[in-house]
């Protein structure tokens, strides 16, 4: 399940070398059903106990007293966001999920629900295992909505932050069942943003390729695909979905080097399945085509050539036709389709681009003003 990153486009920051995998827990792997239960109430992080003082008055009290308080901090967040996070049980994988609302809908990703339409859903709340039913899935974003069948009492939605306040440094933490251990945390900080992350669509990927994604130092494993990444302030900023591996090292887990969507999407994909029953506003940009990487004669690929190129679309009104092949967008070299994907993550459809493409050995470039997945 290795799947190449692709990092952001800005030429100060070098493309990362690993890999990242998805964090789906296959139940075939003899994954763990420790359940572990919270039983904790909400608290206030203010109201944290201060240390004692040492008897000198030295600094080692002021020390102390500051990790009792960002010890409470912690155990408040996790008091009062750990129940809104769920286990998926999707018949041949674990993964998690977040309440989105108090109507049993559930966000969680794409690849957790694979081809399933009803799941076991298991609460920290404590209530009995719950039926939960598909509504809708959105590989393009690995995002889906699942909503249980009938909504406990006690169910606590999520609180969701604003993803332009999230920034490098911030300390989070990451909550869902890896390895099957449900109601599990670990913390880290944002350690970046703004990168752009693909999957394959081998073993169960979506192959969709993500833009703007939180990566995080926060532990996550397989399990926490769809489980929520917290700040501080008990707002969820983010959904884990992917996280890297070394090659170097046999394609082991790379420690501190994970992912997460961002909840500005996040939002705005589930908000439009639970309103409409699907996505009817990608946000994406696209060229309206169908390619397929192409190679040299030294093997190595080379570009994008287009299959087909759908009447009425971007590229059609731009005047390309099937078997030119694409090799830039932008100044973005294009040699794959997953770097295509990567070149046009960033953009919205009415953007204008220039594509430079060859059309019986000669180079060319149009302005296309970009369609919607």
């Amino acid at each position: 399940m290795e799947i190449p990153v692709l990092d952001d486009a800005s030429p100060s920051v070098p493309r990362f070398p690993g890999r990242v995998r998805r964090l789906l827990l296959p139940l075939s792997a003899g994954a763990c059903a420790l359940a572990l239960a919270t039983g904790c109430s909400g608290a206030d992080p203010a109201a944290a106990p201060a240390a004692k003082a040492t008897p000198s008055g030295t600094a080692q009290g002021s020390v102390t007293r500051d990790t009792a308080d960002l010890e409470g901090a912690y155990q408040a967040v996790i008091n009062d966001v750990l129940p809104s996070v769920v286990q998926i049980d999707a018949s041949d994988s674990l993964g998690s999920g977040i309440v989105y609302d108090d109507k049993g809908h559930i966000v969680t990703n794409a690849h957790v629900i694979g081809d399933e339409k009803s799941f076991k859903v298991t609460v920290a709340t404590g209530e009995a295992v719950l039926d939960a039913t598909l509504v809708s899935s959105y590989p393009e974003q690995d995002l889906a909505v699942i909503k249980l069948d009938e909504v406990p009492d006690a169910l606590k939605p999520a609180k969701f932050g604003d993803a332009e306040k999230v920034e490098v440094g911030q300390i989070v933490m990451a909550m869902g069942s890896p390895l099957g251990l449900s109601s599990s945390v670990t913390q880290g900080i944002v350690s970046a943003l703004g990168r752009t992350v693909s999957e394959s669509r081998s073993g169960g990927g979506t192959g969709a390729t993500i833009a703007n994604m939180v990566q995080t130092s926060a532990a996550i494993n397989p399990g926490n695909s769809g489980g929520a990444l917290v700040n501080l302030r008990s707002e969820v900023i983010g959904i884990p979905t992917l996280a890297a591996t070394d090659p170097q090292m046999g394609d082991s887990a790379a420690p501190g080097i994970g992912f997460a969507i961002p909840v500005s999407m996040v939002r705005t994909v589930a908000d439009q399945i639970i309103k409409d029953g699907k996505v009817t506003d990608s946000g994406r940009a696209a060229l309206n085509i169908t390619g397929r990487t192409v190679v040299d004669d030294s093997y190595r690929p080379a570009g994008v050539a287009l299959v087909s190129v759908d009447r009425g679309g971007a590229a059609d009104e731009a005047g390309l036709r099937a078997g030119d092949i694409v090799t830039k967008i932008g100044d973005s070299e294009v040699t794959t389709v997953t770097s295509l994907s990567e070149a046009l993550a960033g953009d919205k459809p009415g953007d204008k681009v220039t594509v430079t493409y060859t059309r019986g050995g000669d180079s060319r470039t149009a302005e296309v003003t970009l369609g919607e997945i």
